[in-house]
């Protein structure tokens, strides 16, 4: 899909979903392995990194 890699760092990086709701967080990625972020829909801690298709 991002043919530049301009584009794939603004879509894809830093960017994790919700494993519940499925909305789309942007965080640094220490702070969500330490367990520090948290969905801002329904509180839940478990994101997971975007899928790149």
């Amino acid at each position: 899909m991002a043919k530049f890699p301009e584009a794939e760092a603004r879509m894809f990086h830093r960017v994790f979903v919700c494993k519940k709701c499925k909305s789309k967080i942007k965080a640094p990625i220490l702070k969500v392995t330490e367990g520090q972020i948290s969905c801002r829909k329904c509180g839940k801690k478990a994101l997971r990194p975007i899928r790149k298709k």
